[in-house]
């Protein structure tokens, strides 16, 4: 029958833990996968003539079995493989790992117990692959995958350089365009080949069968791409291990020594800024003909003009590589021009940071293509930086980055943001060769520019409503029930704070937009469910999902608001987790795989007479396929009601059981009966009921402790027995259940119910996060309103009543602090001299931005102390270093608002150190003395509306 995936890997992983003390982590892959490809190839292949490996008496994993408590154990595993081996050809691939090896493993005793639990739990926890017919047998190479994974995670820096994240293959198998591959010998290479994860999933991604070629300098690694593509059914796949691809590559031209071999695709993962490139350096014309050489103490664009050397005439590739090879300059900056200019680059993919292990730093995929090379006028770019989620240390792209990035490379598909065709000649004449993605593409998250006038004068600008464009086109009259216009280019708020959610989801075309996420659903349901009900032995799993998944990217494409890609993720993360398994068993064993329970057991051994004696307990069980709590809720919700019910009168009288005990005064009955740690004694109560010489307010005390104890044990025992028998009841109908009941729990008990609460999760998402759109535009909005800045201007006094706006600002609940003057300046109330009380008056107003929150967040007190800051600033054209006059002021506040905050070109500052290094220059006090005293100046700062500038104008 077939197996679960999260089985097979809970299985690997035991192994794993029989084998904890005497060995690193890292070398466990040494001595479980070992064992795995022995026993794979040992079920597949033992008696079967032609088979891709020779399995004889002698050299199987049955043989090995029979070493189970053999005091020589260790020794005999050796010999076993020694012989499966030698028959394959195998020698250095499979025999690394030795089992006779007692630093690692134990001596005598200890050896024989490890060695045995480990082949006792392949014997016992592994399937028969002989019969999994699932799929190609592709389970099982994921398993030796997810081990591979695993140790690359525990091993760190020094081991993470075999294994490439499985959605990263995927990814260069995609674009590198082996999909297209014609029928003939179609040959695909990889120089860093790693454990072979690159070249499995760019021949799974061919329509023909390929050539597979690889080299690695490291032999053990090089040992596990040998077996991990047997595994994969790649068998005839060829393998060079323990060749540096710079001194001594291992492929050259069949009719020429003196040159490389050329392929048809290329794919690989080299080494990230290589040092060691140079050490005994072969040449074979490599690095002819690009203006210079790679630096030596740097050899990624080296294995780059490698790969460009080893393709044919109108070959493809695809090479990871750090950002760095996009913008680096010397040498590379000339080899970069050359290869942009000879127009092999097709396209550039932005990856996050840290997806690799062993290192944090960003990463690119270059797609090369030599085909119509001549013609090529631009290079297509994606910037997928920003796509990813957090999976412990370690970040990961899901399903929806994988297939985004994919879907939008091949179908060359320009979204805003995230992809764009960039012509060649903008790329020589107006970014010198420089391929920074940023320069390209601006995919960083619009800020709200702050405005002067709304903080000042009161009002949210009607821009940053209109940036709300996509819900007011869903929910037409949302906008008019929310705003209300305030004066030109401003509006306020129609309704009170409170009740800004209330408003939004009382909308007739908010509620609505409900039914349109459940019309999509019922949509893609409709189309895929015959296919889930007619799974048989003929289908293909991965087909399957790939026609469901696109299924649904078509569906939810006009609902607006939910993106569709997010709706794939929810399929797709369901179908790793749980579904996947699901279908490989129906694949395996039809639907009647539905009416199968497992069965948990444990294992104990117990020594009696000198012997050991060795028993199995069962421990619980479940549906193999459909949970057990699924049959209860559709044949027995009456006996799940009467256990609910008990558990709440039990639940009821253990708190009021346990307050009692909580009040109990000292030296009382119920004290009395109280174990040293505070709980109940109940010999001791009992004793104490029966004691007649208790008065009779602690009698009734104790009687009532006596009668919750009762209650508890009586319905303890009670449920108990109620759950034996409706478990009882479960397990019977398993075997009674018809077709359509099964179908009925499987597919929309389990499969529809599942995935219709991720889906609206998304819709759940939405509508908060207009909700908190709106509030977050209501706080962000200016404090002053027009009623009460009146009510300032014309002062009996002319001055300012500090302490009335004071009050007028706490009231109004704002909470960062503010002096009254740069209030009055703003505003242009006069001043009259020092009788105005506003020397450290601390006002309240709400925060613009995490910056300007930063700038106001200090008393006036603490600003004394601390006296303003001076530093070297650096802005556009660097004209920002000491200004001695206003003009100079004025011309950059100009440059302000013409170059917004872009850095400067030649410095290659990141925007947020310009943007502090801005900050820093509008602090001094002779900076902000002239913007405010400057019309000019003020009038071009306030035209730019930069945050910076209002918390500088505000801070005196």
């Amino acid at each position: 029958m077939a197996v679960k995936k999260s089985e097979l890997y809970s299985s690997l992983w035991a192994s794993c833990d029989s084998l904890r003390g005497g060995m690193d982590s890292s070398q466990y892959k040494d001595y479980i996968l070992t064992l795995l490809f022995v026993k794979y190839v040992s079920d597949k292949f033992k008696g079967v003539a032609f088979g891709d490996i020779d399995v004889s008496d002698g050299g199987s994993f049955d043989d090995m079995l029979a070493l189970i408590g053999n005091k020589n154990i260790g020794e005999e595993m050796d010999k076993i493989i020694a012989r499966l081996a030698e028959a394959n050809n195998l020698r250095g691939v499979i025999d690394n790992a030795q089992f006779n090896d007692e630093d690692k493993l134990g001596k005598g005793r200890e050896m024989v117990d490890k060695l045995s639990e480990l082949l006792g739990i392949f014997r016992d926890q592994m399937p028969d692959f002989s019969r999994n017919r699932a799929d190609g047998d592709d389970i099982i190479g994921d398993a030796y995958e997810y081990l591979m994974r695993n140790f690359a995670t525990e091993s760190g820096k020094s081991k993470g350089q075999f294994y490439t994240p499985a959605e990263v293959s995927r990814i260069l198998s995609k674009v590198v365009g082996i999909a297209h591959a014609k029928a003939g010998e179609t040959t695909l290479y990889d120089p860093a080949c790693g454990s072979g994860s690159l070249l499995i999933r760019a021949a799974e991604a061919a329509p023909v069968d390929v050539a597979i070629y690889g080299q690695e300098k490291e032999g053990a690694t090089a040992g596990l791409a040998r077996m991990n593509l047997v595994l994969h059914n790649r068998a005839t796949a060829e393998i060079k291990g323990g060749y540096s691809t710079f001194s001594d590559p291992q492929y050259m031209n069949p009719n020429d020594d003196s040159a490389l071999r050329q392929f048809d695709f290329v794919v690989v993962n080299p080494p990230f800024s290589d040092k060691n490139w140079t050490h005994g350096l072969k040449e074979y014309g490599r690095f002819d003909g690009y203006g210079d050489r790679p630096p030596q103490k740097n050899g990624d664009f080296a294995w780059l003009l490698h790969v460009v050397k080893s393709l044919k005439r109108n070959g493809k590739a695809a090479v990871i590589l750090p950002h760095g090879v996009l913008f680096r300059g010397n040498a590379e900056a000339t080899i970069r021009q050359s290869l942009i200019d000879n127009g092999y680059i097709k396209g550039i993919i932005g990856l996050p940071a840290n997806l690799f292990y062993g290192t944090g730093i960003p990463a690119c995929i270059i797609v090369i293509d030599k085909e119509n090379a001549d013609e090529r006028d631009g290079i297509f770019m994606i910037d997928a930086s920003r796509n990813f989620i957090k999976d412990g240390n370690k970040n990961r792209l899901r399903e929806r980055d994988v297939y985004k990035i994919t879907t939008i490379f091949t179908e060359r598909l320009e979204l805003p943001g995230y992809s764009r065709s960039v012509r060649t000649s903008e790329i020589k004449d107006k970014n010198a060769y420089n391929l920074n993605i940023p320069r390209y593409i601006d995919g960083g998250t619009a800020e709200d520019l702050q405005s002067i006038e709304g903080h000042l004068k009161g009002g949210i600008p009607s821009a940053d409503v209109e940036s709300l464009s996509l819900y007011w086109q869903t929910f037409p009259n949302l906008q008019a029930s929310l705003f209300k216009p305030l004066r030109d280019g401003f509006c306020s708020i129609a309704v009170d704070k409170d009740a800004i959610r209330d408003t939004i989801y009382g909308d007739a075309d908010f509620s609505s937009y409900k039914g349109k996420v459940e019309n999509a659903f019922e949509n893609w349901k409709s189309g895929v469910d015959g296919k889930l009900r007619t799974i048989d032995v003929t289908t293909k799993p991965k087909l399957l999902i790939a026609e469901i998944a696109g299924q649904i990217l078509t569906d939810y494409e006009p609902v607006t608001l939910v993106d569709k890609y997010d709706a794939y993720d929810v399929l797709l993360a369901y179908w790793n987790e749980v579904m996947s398994d699901d279908v490989y068993l129906i694949v395996q064993d039809g639907y009647k795989a539905i009416c199968d329970i497992e069965v948990f057991t444990k294992t104990s051994t117990k020594k009696k007479d000198g012997s050991e004696e060795t028993k199995t307990a069962e421990t619980g069980w479940d549906g193999k396929l459909v949970p057990k709590a699924l049959v209860i809720e559709v044949f027995f919700s009456a006996e799940q009601r009467v256990i609910d019910d008990t558990e709440i009168v039990i639940a009821a009288a253990q708190a009021e059981l346990d307050e009692m005990i909580e009040n109990a005064e000292e030296n009382s009955a119920v004290s009395d009966v109280l174990k040293e740690n505070g709980s109940l004694d109940k010999p001791l109560l009992k004793k104490n009921m029966k004691d007649k010489s208790i008065e009779a307010e602690d009698k009734t005390a104790l009687q009532n402790l006596q009668d919750l104890v009762t209650k508890i044990d009586d319905g303890t025992k009670t449920l108990k027995d109620l759950r034996a028998a409706l478990g009882k009841k479960v397990r019977e109908q398993y075997p009674k259940l018809t077709d359509d009941q099964c179908l009925e729990l499987l597919l929309e008990r389990k499969w529809y119910r599942s995935l219709v609460g991720g889906v609206f999760a998304l819709y759940t998402a939405v509508s908060h996060s207009i909700a908190d759109r709106v509030l977050a535009l209501f706080s962000d909005g200016a404090v002053l309103g027009y009623e009460y800045y009146g009510d300032l201007r014309h002062d009996t006094n002319g001055n300012i009543m500090t302490d009335k706006l004071t009050a007028w600002l706490i009231g109004r609940g704002h909470s960062a602090s503010l002096s009254a003057k740069a209030v009055c300046v703003g505003l242009s109330i006069p001043i009259s001299k020092p009788t105005i009380a506003v020397k450290s008056a601390n006002l309240m107003i709400s925060p613009c931005s995490t910056l300007l929150r930063h700038r106001l967040k200090n008393s006036a007190a603490r600003e004394k102390k601390r006296q303003p800051r001076q530093s070297k600033t650096i802005s556009v054209k660097k004209s920002l270093r000491r200004f001695s006059s206003i003009r100079s002021i004025t011309r950059s506040c100009r440059l302000f608002s013409t170059n917004s905050l872009r850095p400067d070109a030649r410095a290659r500052l990141p925007t947020r150190r310009c943007w502090r290094n801005i900050s820093n220059w509008l602090r001094t006090p002779k900076t902000r003395k002239a913007i405010l005293t400057t019309p000019k100046a003020y009038a071009i700062a306030e035209r730019c509306e930069l945050s910076t500038i209002i918390a500088a104008t505000m801070q005196n």
